[in-house]
Order: C-alpha cells, then structure tokens, then sequence
C-alpha cells in the first residue's frame, strides 16, 4: 500500500520521478479533455493501490467511477488526490482517499439524525397498518362489499327478468289498463327497491369506513409528518453542502445550482438532483480549497465492469457528469485559470460545398460545429449556409449531425424541396454511409447491430442500452481496413436514427465492443471525434434521379 509523504493520508507524493515533466499551462476543463501525462502517472499508481485491497475488489470488479487530482503543495512540491464516487465498501471516508463534501454517514450527522426520525415514523406507521383490529375491519369491509356486489346482481337479474315477462306481455296487446298500470307499477317498485338497496349498502359501508378512519386517523397523520420531514431534510441537504471555489467564496448546493439554471435559462436545474456532490471533482476540489493545495489537472476513469446498459470501459477515461457536476463545477472551478470549452472555442474551418443546385446543397460540416444554433451558440451550419444562399426560402435544415461528427449535410432551397427530402428521412429511404476509426479491433468484418437505446436521464446527453424502455436502434457494418496501431476503420450505415447511435453501438459490449477514436463520452478523449459522414443517397425532389455525394476521410484518421 502508498503510504502518504505528507500529514494527510489522503496526499499522496509520486512513486514515479515527475521532474522532467512540464506543469499543466491551465487547468483541465473537466467536460471534455485530453489527460495531463501527471493525471496519466497518478492514475497508474491508484490503479496499483486498489488493485492490492481485498476488501474494495468485489465491489471495484462490478465497476466504479475514481478520479485524481494532481495539486502543487504549499512548498511547490507535487502530490495528488484521489477519490471515489459515492460510496466504498459501505463508506464514504476511506483515509487514502479524499473525505467527501458532507459525510452523509456520519451516525451523530445532521443526516443521520433525521434518517432517523423518519425511520421511526416508517415503523409506527408499519405497526399501524398491521394492527389486528385494522385487519379485522379491513376483512369485514371486503367481505361486506363482495356481499353487496352479489345482493345488487340478484337484484339486477330479478329486474331483467321481471322486464323479460312484461315486454312479452306488452307484446300480446291484450292487456287492459288497469294491467298496463300494474305493469308499471311494478317496474317502479323494483327501480326504488334497487335504489333503497343501494343506500343501505352505502351506510353500512360508511359505518365500516369510519371505524377504520377512526384507526387509520394517527396513520394519516404520521405519513404527513414524514413527508414535511422528508422534503424538508432533502432541503436541508441541499444546505449542508457547502462548496468551496479557488477565490475561498462559498455557496450551497443549493445556490450552485439556483445560479446556474438563472444563468443558463434552464429552471428545470434549479433543484439538485439525488446524488449531486457525491462524484469524484467536488470532493478532490474541495479538499484541495480547505488545504490550500493548488490544483494543477485532473482526470476522472473508470474501474471494473461496464454498468448494465451503460458504456464504460475500465481504465478509460470520462468527462465530469454534466447533469450532477456542471452546476456545481462552474461555480467550483471559479478561480482557476482553466482550460477552454474546446467545443465552444474551437476554430473552425468553413463549410465545403460538395452539391448545388436550384433546390439543395450539400455541404461538408467540420468536426466541433453545430449543425443549426444553441442555446450558448450562435454560430452553425446552417447560420453559415443562410449567410451564403439569400435565395433560399422557408425551412432548410432536412437533417442534423451531431456536433463532434463531420461530413454530408443536406439543405434544401425550398419549402417542397425541405419536406420531400424530410419525408425520405422519416420513412428511411435516405441512405446514408459514416466512416468511423475504432479504437480496438474488431474481429468480424460485417454484420448487423441490433441494440435499442434511450437517454441517460442522470447524464444527459449520453445514452444507454435498454432493453425494456430503449428504442429499437439497428446498424450494419463493414470493416474496411485493420490498422498496425490496433485500430480498425469501419464503414456504418445506421437503419434508425437514435441520438448517439453509433457511437454506443461501436463502443458497447454487446456491440463492437471498440469505441469510436475521441468519444469521450464512450470512450477516451484525441484530437477530435474519429467519425464522419462520408456519403449520402436520396432520390433527387425535382428530378426524380438518384443522388450521391460522397465525401473523403478527413486528414486526422491518419489513413490513407
């Protein structure tokens, strides 16, 4: 086991001679990076540490999410951190790893304390239920309304017999009037006998209801104590979080996230989800702020098997969690001179026209633009394409590209054009080929991938495998060449049209099993997302003839 050069167990000095290594010019920006080789070495070494603690390694095998933090100590001298999300082993206060936020655990908590109340209130309220007099009346109501259910169906099959025998008397017509009235007579005899029924089951059902509210009446109250107390430890959570930045301000849970959803225009983010403040980032940050380290990169991996549905591989490494993590994270990061949001501050190339005419365009899109404008993004594919074709007119965008993904994007000029072409998307008449770099190797050259998929509701934008709420997701491959450095170049031509499709249906394990070169949400991060939409078939709106782009690989697959 490492043993800690410093007073903290939790900082640890490298085993391995970082000396010759160059510091980080800024700080990782925890959403999509490339590791530092000092996160790269301390990962290596946690990795050595846990792989030798018996008591951690069913737990780890089943998959777990660790981070490290490297930071310069108050002599200048170099440590790290490291850290686990959420629980190990039952704990959330291993002394080789940092403390987290709040100690949910700690049994003389605040926490725990109210865990406790409300676990009392659970018991009462369970004794309650089980009472033998609540059982007994709950019995004799049952009983009562089967009793009354069988009197009205008798009831009802006098009636209708009784109906039967009048029409069929009616039918004769021979009846005098003082029969004719005594048919209905009797008719209305039974509709009030029915009636009167009805309200004797009424209040003999009434008086079984208020005995059992009499019980039920300090239940009632007790479930409404525990939801008051309930919401309102959530709440008080949401305040035992206290959040440090690199200029010592402090904010609550809480307050991160009300701040960030007014910032971003995004009140649904106003209330922390569950879980929030347990991940790896604001622990390792945290504890560096109380300790005055100064932090200098970070990198969060994964260890163990890939979560049931999910993609992760073990030892790759995965971007902060945006739904948890970049409310809190903004606010945390907050002092740090720290790397740019590549996909927002990436230069990017023009749009290439690969096919003009009267009623479309095909353009190829760069890697890292959006395919129309965001929230935080106003520059895009389709603002580019409407500076340069002031003919156009109504709806252009036909298709979208994911940000990261380059290659063939249609426009059409025109309001028929947009919704012939849309209609060849919808109905999947539009094929379209995607050349992607695997990093792996993938041992069957072709083949057909059927795994339906859906959002991660707890990580949005990634998705999962699902195979009881996912979306049927069907792809066909074809492996087009097996590079030397272990990597394969793949064609895909997707069937539907899932969000992420390709990229969880190359990287998972009931897939490829190889994620695509520079997915960092599947996985590891490279100069760019190694995918790309090479050609596109349609059926021409004006014409009526099959068209065909293509568009080569770009220069950065490094194949030829």
């Amino acid at each position: 086991m490492i043993e800690s050069s410093s007073t903290q167990p939790c900082v640890h000095r490298f085993e391995t001679d970082v000396s010759a290594i160059e510091l980080p010019r800024q700080f990782t920006w925890p959403f999509h990076y490339v590791p530092h080789q000092l996160s790269r070495i301390a990962v290596g070494e946690v990795l050595s540490h846990v792989d030798a603690v018996a008591a951690w390694a069913d737990e780890l095998r089943r998959g777990k999410m660790l981070g490290v933090l490297v930071v310069a100590l108050p002599d200048d001298s170099l440590a790290y951190l490291t850290a686990y999300s959420g629980t190990l082993a039952g704990r959330n206060n291993h002394r080789w790893f940092v403390p987290p936020v709040y100690d949910l655990l700690h049994p003389d908590g605040e926490y725990r304390r109210g865990e406790r109340e409300i676990t009392r209130l659970n018991h009462r309220i369970a004794e309650l239920e089980q009472m033998p007099e609540r059982a007994a009346l709950a019995q004799e109501r049952h009983q009562c309304v089967a009793r009354q259910q069988h009197e009205v169906e008798r009831m009802r099959a006098v009636m209708e017999q009784s109906r039967t025998q009048r029409h069929a008397l009616r039918e004769k017509g021979q009846l005098t009037a003082a029969e004719q009235q005594a048919l209905l007579t009797e008719s209305q005899h039974q509709r009030a006998e029915l009636k009167r029924l009805r309200r004797r089951h009424a209040s003999e059902l009434a008086q079984l209801d208020g005995s059992l509210a009499a019980l039920d009446s300090e239940m009632q109250a007790l479930k409404v104590e525990r939801r008051q107390r309930s919401e309102a430890l959530q709440q008080r959570l949401f305040d035992l979080y206290i959040l440090l930045n690199a200029r010592g301000e402090r904010q609550t849970l809480a307050q991160a996230f009300a701040e960030f959803a007014l910032r971003e225009h995004q009140p649904h983010r106003a209330v922390p989800p569950g879980g929030a403040g347990e991940c790896c980032a604001p622990k390792l940050l945290q504890f560096a702020y109380l300790n005055h380290l100064r932090p200098l990169c970070m990198a969060e991996f994964w260890y163990g098997a890939s979560p049931a549905g999910e993609v992760r591989h073990h030892g790759h490494y995965y971007p902060a969690c945006r739904s948890k993590c970049l409310p809190i994270l903004s606010f945390m990061l907050q002092g740090l001179d720290v790397e740019p949001n590549v996909l927002a501050s990436k230069s990017l190339t023009d749009l290439v026209e690969v096919h003009d005419d009267r009623w479309l365009t095909v353009v190829v899109k760069p890697a890292g633009m959006l395919s129309e404008p965001g929230k935080l993004t106003a520059d895009s594919a389709l603002t580019r394409f409407k500076a340069r074709h002031h003919e156009a007119t109504g709806p252009v965008l036909v298709h979208r590209l994911d940000q990261e993904t380059s290659g063939l994007l249609v426009f059409a000029k025109d309001k028929a054009t947009h919704k012939e072409l849309q209609r060849q998307f919808a109905e999947h008449e539009v094929r379209k080929e995607y050349v992607a770099l695997l990093d792996g190797v993938v041992g069957i050259d072709g083949g057909i991938i059927d795994l339906p998929i859906r959002p991660n509701a707890d990580d949005r934008p990634r998705q999962v495998v699902d195979y009881e709420r996912g979306k049927r997701a069907v792809t066909s491959y074809q492996v087009l060449e097996r590079l030397a450095n272990g990597r394969t170049l793949v064609c895909f031509v997707p069937h539907t049209g899932r969000t992420h499709q390709l990229r969880v249906h190359a990287s998972h394990p009931q897939g490829l099993g190889c994620p695509i070169v520079g997915d960092m949400l599947y996985g590891t991060a490279d100069v760019r997302l190694m995918l790309h939409a090479a050609r596109i078939t349609i059926v021409h709106p004006a014409t009526g003839q099959t068209l065909t782009v293509e568009s080569p690989c770009p220069a950065e697959f490094g194949v030829t």
